[in-house]
């Protein structure tokens, strides 16, 4: 059987593979880089950093691992060159030039030196694929004019993720009120909390909706965007009427407690077909 290195950032996306793996029966071990502690409660991981990547490789499949899957947010790593081993030397250049680029363009030359070392990369979705719901709405009703907001927002992230920038804007009343970057989706929620009502040309017009999707081009094994209940708290302060997603193409965590809470403050959740 196929024994699975969960290389686990931060968030809940890394302990909902691991009980996938666990239920499904399958051998796996965890792993997180040093710095950048995963939430895995009752696992151990093994802590690697970036300067020994090499050494990490090896030690993964000594342990018989032949598989790995990403999962979870980081940060890009600063780079200590006096702890850099003589073998991840020879990796260094490439990740160099990659971290001076966008993170899909980093994020795929991580996975090709894993693939270096034979280890097959898999998606999240291949290991958990009830978290990557297909088409088809989980709570409320988008109105007219929120499935009219959602279309153009669906627009905005796809010319967005041309440019390796964001995987997540806010439309309201057919107007972009913000557009994901850097600082992730909370921060993007607090402003349109922060500014959105005075934003929106009409007050009783449409609400706005949350749009996220991957990059165009974007290799699904990793970095998918994802949702889960605090994304649906933060969206009802932020006085929007809901989220809309791609339908398989973005990760739903805790997806009951994610349907309770859209429930509760009246949102829609929809998987909006591409």
């Amino acid at each position: 059987m196929t024994k699975t290195a969960i290389i686990a950032g931060q968030g809940a996306l890394p302990a909902a593979l691991a009980d996938a793996l666990k239920g499904a029966g399958v051998p796996y071990v965890t792993a997180e880089m040093e710095g950048f502690p995963a939430d895995l409660p009752g696992e151990t991981p093994i802590r690697f950093r970036v300067e020994r990547l090499a050494v990490f490789l090896d030690h993964l499949a000594d342990l018989g691992v032949s598989r790995v899957v990403f999962g979870g947010s980081m940060r890009r790593p600063r780079i200590d060159p006096e702890l850099i081993d003589p073998r991840t030397a020879t990796l260094v250049p490439r990740l160099l030039a990659a971290l001076q680029k966008g993170d899909d363009v980093l994020l795929r030359e991580v996975m090709a030196i894993f693939e270096d070392w034979d280890f097959e990369v898999a998606g999240a979705s291949g290991i958990a694929p009830g978290l990557v719901p297909g088409p088809g709405i989980l709570a409320g009703a988008p109105g007219e004019a929120d499935r009219s907001d959602a279309a153009r927002a669906a627009e905005i992230v796809a010319a967005l993720g041309a440019l390796d920038i964001g995987q997540g804007a806010v439309v309201a009343q057919g107007l972009c009120l913000a557009t994901e970057a850097l600082p992730g989706t909370d921060a993007m929620l607090g402003f349109v909390a922060a500014t959105g009502v005075r934003l929106r040309p009409d007050p009783n017009g449409g609400k706005g909706v949350l749009y996220k999707a991957p990059k165009p081009g974007q290799d699904r094994r990793v970095d998918l965007p994802a949702l889960g209940p605090a994304t649906v708290r933060a969206v009802a302060e932020a006085g929007l009427a809901g989220i809309a997603w791609e339908a398989g193409g973005v990760i739903t965590l805790e997806q009951d407690a994610m349907v309770a809470e859209a429930k509760r403050a009246g949102l829609f959740l929809w998987a909006r077909e591409p």
